[in-house]
């Protein structure tokens, strides 16, 4: 699936910012949601079916935050949101948009929020899905940093717990694929720092400055953004309308996508009158990694091998573990992705740990 994404490059200063685009009309700038990787969200069929099913209404534009995905950062720490709000300055100019509507989800709604209180010209409405203002309001502190260390000591264990937060209601199955996809998008010492500054993103006082017409949306037993979070998010922001809907998967692409997708396309002035036929039903099925063919595909030294890239090990790391060359490590790496049929070493890596021997 990766192959139908094209992916641009805008220049922020100092970070890279990659960001693609689908659909037509109005633009709606999406992001948010800890981590994220153009090609790999886009393999994964509930985030692409969402996707699409905006698309058919919007110029849908997405991006990797300054060191996701294939962005490159080299600038400030991955807990500031400056250079946040100045990669998406760098991709609405890149892609020619003056103005547009932001849709924002989980940590993304607090850099959006500061985008709009900093840049009320560039955006259109503002519609936060699972939103808070301050990280530290999300769970105690010892709490915070046990997941934290959790997820850069263990991100397959921590994938699986943070499947199960997001997606209480889901199946068995459906959790299992959204853990692979995690891995997909990042090593553990990656997602590790998404999660530090998910915790440590504050924009309190700005939402006090917000002047864009802005959608408040939560889902009433979200247990990873409580919605209380969401309600004090709304409250804040003035003017700010508030809408509760039943469910508690924490991401509008699980669950009932029509309760968020709806409201959100009418506030942003889809005529509500043609979303009638619309349907919202995802495909909930498995990821492409997570369809690749039985165990033995690999050999045991490249299972060896992206077993430590899962985990976050470098290459010089793996060579110097296992006793191998730098260049024997990028073999084996190459050799198991060509065998899997995976574009990337991370998917190749997540495709290993989700298939155990």
């Amino acid at each position: 699936m990766s192959s139908t994404v094209v992916v641009n490059h805008a220049w922020s200063g100092s970070d890279d910012v990659a960001w693609s685009e689908i659909g037509s009309g109005l633009p709606v700038l999406v992001g948010g949601w800890w981590m994220s990787h153009l090609e790999r969200d886009w393999d994964y069929p509930p985030l692409r079916g969402f996707l699409q099913t905006l698309a058919r209404h919007r110029r849908v534009i997405r991006m990797d935050a300054p060191g996701n995905g294939l962005s490159r950062s080299r600038s400030a720490p991955a807990d500031s949101i400056e250079p946040h709000l100045d990669a998406m300055r760098a991709v609405l100019d890149d892609a020619g948009v003056e103005r547009a509507s932001l849709f924002a989800g989980s940590s993304g709604c607090a850099v959006a929020v500061e985008f709009a209180a900093r840049f009320p010209e560039r955006v259109r409405r503002l519609i936060l899905a699972g939103a808070y203002l301050d990280g530290s309001a999300i769970a105690p502190a010892a709490d915070r940093a046990a997941l934290i260390e959790l997820v850069r000591q263990s991100w397959g264990v921590s994938s699986r717990v943070m499947s199960d937060i997001f997606y209480p209601d889901a199946t068995a199955e459906q959790r299992a694929a959204y853990a692979r996809h995690q891995r997909s998008t990042a090593t553990a010492q990656a997602a590790a720092a998404g999660l530090e500054a998910v915790y440590a993103y504050d924009a309190v006082r700005s939402a006090a400055a917000v002047t864009t017409p802005t959608l408040v949306i939560h889902r009433r037993g979200d247990r990873a953004i409580p919605l209380a979070l969401g309600v004090q998010t709304a409250a804040t922001i003035p003017g700010a309308q508030l809408k509760v809907v039943d469910g508690v998967a924490h991401h509008p692409w699980h669950g009932d996508v029509a309760a968020v997708l709806r409201p959100a396309l009418v506030f942003d002035g889809v005529d509500e009158a043609s979303l009638r036929g619309e349907s919202f039903a995802l495909d909930h099925g498995a990821s492409t990694v997570a369809d690749a063919p039985a165990t033995d595909v690999i050999s045991p030294r490249e299972r060896e091998v992206l077993l430590l890239v899962s985990q976050g090990r470098t290459d010089a790391q793996i060579a110097a573990e296992l006793f191998l060359s730098i260049h024997t490590v990028h073999r084996h790496v190459a050799n198991a992705r060509t065998k899997l049929s995976v574009s990337s070493r991370s998917a190749a890596a997540a495709w290993v740990a989700a298939h155990p021997v």
